[in-house]
Parts: structure tokens; C-alpha cells; sequence
């Protein structure tokens, strides 16, 4: 029976090495994402904490027409066009417009009273979207969701190996496999608090894996080829997939950087060049629409987006971290509404997505969604600890502390159709496996115990 696992698959030293091999790669960059993920849970709080000086004004008067805030707006950002009109939530104070000036999207924040600037700030510089770029892409753009990618993939290997490695394997009761033995001291203390609370882990963890996924660079761009030949293209305001400039998700669609590119910049009074007067009837239509999407009572935030060439529709649309609530309004600028697309009527795929991409952000199901993802960020930082106490105690004086690959060792062939299957469905750890085992094969390693192990 033995020599029959032996066959099928690796030796337990072997997949401890493995494991530790990727713990020393993934650790590091786990612990950011647990960081900066418990973070960005609570944006909608977040949000409205820094906000909270626009949104408890003593306003005086009766509010202005949208109209006029977005002219306001444009008039405090020279060289600016009008990109989208945030509906005001009831109880709140600031009117938010976005306008782009040159490659830059920027809110811009007004007494609708008054039509005084509040204030105004650059959208990719506010703190929660700084937080979202560090957690996907390490604020290095492409190059860093091709990382952070990466470590999703091999973290997938790290889950798998950890529960090989965890297996009772004949050994009795609940101690130590379901729940920590916090009694012990030493290594077998912080062994079991990382072993049990990667167990309990590991779904969770794999599901969250696997839902941001489809935002990484590679295989997000995949899952959208797959879509495309199938006619279900996928619209940039669902997901960013990569380095998305935060311009184009909030218009929708690519938008040109520069005023005298798109075809937007073309229509009168969309580029107030520093605050001239715009046509009579520019913005006439943002009143009309404006209204309909209030009336539509769309779950916040809201965002009406001009057109993007003369005569198509506006676009009324909701932008709610609740995936499934959300919806997208065409408006006539006369306030008519043309069409309406709901959650439902998206292809199974992209609902598929969509669940999981809310549950990832904490925001499926409301505050238990909040709480149950912040217990997963603390378990991570938790293993996390205690991974890293127990390498740093196993580790020699200038070595590594991983376990020495055995000679004549088996990999398997239940773990080699493990990794195919892995590497089939992760490219980035199919050919980053590929890469390692030429690598071996060059430097003349695979078998020896001083070498790397090869995989």
C-alpha cells in the first residue's frame, strides 16, 4: 500500500518543500492583501468618513439645477470636459460632478445652493482607489497585476500542499486537526495555529482567489476572449481587468485623454475651455435626465453620463459595489428612457463573475459579508505569523530552512495530473512550472539532494 502511494503520489517531505518553497514566495504578499484587502471591505464607509464635510453642509437656499453645478464644475478646472454627474443621495450635501482635463478625471465638489467648489480632487489619488491599485496591482500598473496574479496562482499550490500536508494521517481526535491545541508551547503551538486555522481557510480563501481573478491582467483578459467569441463582450463598468485608467470606468467605455481626440470634445459646450460660456441648449439635456434618474431610483452611487457622439442617449447608470443590484439606464435627452439592462439579463458568466467579485469586496450580502471577509483577512495575517515564526525558528544560520529534496524521489502521477490541470487553468503557474523544471534540467538538479526539487 505504501509502495502504491509512492507511485501516485510525492513523498510527504517532498510536498513539505514544495510548500515551503511557495510560502517564501507568497507570505510576503499575502500579508498586503489581507492589509490592504480588511481596507478597501469598508469603502462605502470609508468614503463617506472622508466625505463627511461635503455632506453635512448648511446649505441655504433651494439646490441648483444639475445643469448649472456641471457648468460650475467646469468652470473651476480650466480646459476640462464634462465626464459624469453623481445623483445627490438623500441627506447629503455636495453636489459631485467628474470632469476630465487632459488624461485626468477629476470630482469636483459644489454648494448646490450657492454653486460655490467645495473642493475638488483627482480621482485616481482618492485613498480608496489608491488602496484597490495597491491590492491588485502593487500601484505598478500591468506589471503588477501580472504579479499579484502570479501569487494567486502559486498561493492556489500553497492551499492544495497545506492540506496534504495537513492529512491526519491515523492520528485520533479533533486536537490539533479541527481546532489549535493553544496549550502546547513552542513550535507545535504556532504549528497548529497555522495548520488549523489554514484549514479553515482554505475554501474561503480559495473562492476569493479564484473570484479576483477575472480583474488580474492575463487571465482576466482570457475569460474576456472566451466572452467575445461567444458574443457576451464585457463591458469595462463591471470589472477593470488590469491597469483600467479610472476614467474609463466611470464613463463606461475608453475615453481619449485629450480634449481634441474624442469624439465627446466635439460636442458644444462639453469643453468650457476654462469657463467661456457654453451654448444655450449645451447641457440642457443633464436637467432632463437628471430627473429620470432620480425617479428610477437607482441603488447609490449613480453616475449620468453624457453621450458620446451627437444625438446617442445618455446613460444612466448604477454603480453599487452590489453587483447583482446593479443596472444601466439609456435616457433620451429629453429624460425618455430608450432601454434599461439589469443584472438578470447579463450572461451567466458574467452574473457568475459578478457574484463573486461583490462577495470578494465584502458587499453581497451587507455587513455579515463585512465581517465574515475581515475574519478571513485576520486568519491570514494570523497563518501568515505563524508560518513565518515557525520558518524563522526551523531556519539555519545563513540558509533558508527548506526541507532537502530526497534522491530518487517520485513526484507522482497524481500530483504531475494535478499540475497540469492547475496549469491549464492558471497560465501564469503553468509557465511559470514550465520555466522551473528547464531551469533544473539546465542546471543539472533534478535529482540531486542539494538542487532544486523538481516539479
Amino acid at each position: 500500500m505504501r509502495e502504491g502511494r509512492s507511485v501516485f503520489w510525492p513523498e510527504y517531505r517532498t510536498v513539505w518543500r514544495w510548500h515551503m518553497l511557495a510560502g517564501l514566495f507568497c507570505l510576503p504578499f499575502v500579508a498586503l492583501l489581507a492589509i490592504t484587502g480588511a481596507i478597501y471591505l469598508f469603502k462605502p464607509q470609508v468614503d463617506d468618513l472622508i466625505d463627511w464635510r461635503y455632506d453635512h453642509l448648511a446649505v441655504a437656499g433651494a439646490p441648483g439645477v444639475a445643469s448649472a453645478e456641471v457648468r460650475a464644475a467646469l468652470g473651476a478646472v480650466p480646459g476640462s470636459r464634462f465626464m459624469a454627474y453623481e445623483l445627490p443621495r438623500p441627506g447629503h450635501g455636495a453636489a459631485r460632478v467628474i470632469v476630465l482635463r487632459g488624461g485626468e478625471a477629476i470630482r469636483v465638489y459644489i454648494d448646490p445652493s450657492s454653486l460655490a467648489v467645495l473642493g475638488q480632487v483627482a480621482e485616481e489619488a482618492r485613498f480608496e482607489r489608491l488602496v484597490f491599485r495597491l491590492h491588485g496591482q502593487l500601484l505598478l500598473g500591468n506589471v503588477g497585476s501580472v504579479i499579484m496574479e502570479m501569487v494567486a496562482s502559486w498561493t492556489i499550490v500553497l492551499i492544495v500542499t497545506g492540506l496534504y500536508l495537513w492529512w491526519p494521517r491515523g492520528r485520533t481526535g479533533l486536537a490539533g486537526i479541527v481546532y489549535p491545541r493553544l496549550g502546547l508551547s513552542g513550535r507545535a503551538r504556532w504549528r497548529d495555529l497555522h495548520a488549523v486555522t489554514g484549514l479553515w481557510l482554505s475554501l474561503v480563501l480559495a473562492l476569493f482567489l479564484v473570484s479576483g481573478l477575472p480583474w488580474s491582467f492575463v487571465w482576466g483578459h482570457a475569460l474576456q476572449s472566451v466572452e467575445q467569441r461567444v458574443g457576451r463582450l464585457m463591458a469595462v463598468q463591471d470589472w477593470e481587468i488590469g491597469a483600467v485608467p479610472v476614467r474609463d470606468t466611470i464613463a463606461g467605455h475608453p475615453v481619449a485623454p485629450h480634449a481634441g481626440m474624442g469624439s465627446m470634445a466635439d460636442m458644444p459646450g462639453m469643453d468650457m475651455g476654462g469657463g467661456e460660456a457654453a451654448e444655450p441648449d449645451a447641457l440642457a439635456g443633464v436637467d432632463a435626465v437628471v430627473a429620470t434618474g432620480v425617479r428610477l431610483g437607482l441603488p447609490a452611487p449613480v453616475l449620468v453620463t453624457p453621450p458620446a457622439a451627437v444625438g446617442a442617449p445618455w446613460q444612466v447608470r448604477s454603480d453599487t459595489q452590489d453587483r447583482p443590484k446593479r443596472a444601466s439606464v439609456r435616457v433620451g435627452a429629453d429624460g425618455t428612457v430608450l432601454s434599461r439592462q439589469d443584472f438578470a439579463g447579463k450572461g451567466l458568466v458574467d452574473r457568475a463573475v459578478g457574484y463573486g467579485v461583490a462577495a470578494h469586496e465584502g458587499q453581497l450580502f451587507g455587513w455579515p459579508n463585512q465581517l465574515l471577509n475581515l475574519l478571513v483577512a485576520g486568519g491570514l495575517a494570523t497563518m501568515s505569523i505563524a508560518a513565518t515564526i515557525l520558518w524563522s525558528r526551523r531556519r539555519p544560520p545563513g540558509g533558508w530552512g527548506v526541507p532537502a529534496a530526497l534522491p530518487g524521489r517520485r513526484v507522482g502521477v497524481g500530483a504531475v495530473v494535478a499540475m497540469v490541470v492547475l496549469g491549464v487553468l492558471l497560465p501564469e503557474l503553468g509557465g511559470s512550472l514550465l520555466l522551473l523544471a528547464v531551469a533544473a534540467w539546465a542546471m543539472g538538479r533534478r535529482v540531486r539532494p542539494e538542487g532544486s526539487e523538481s516539479i
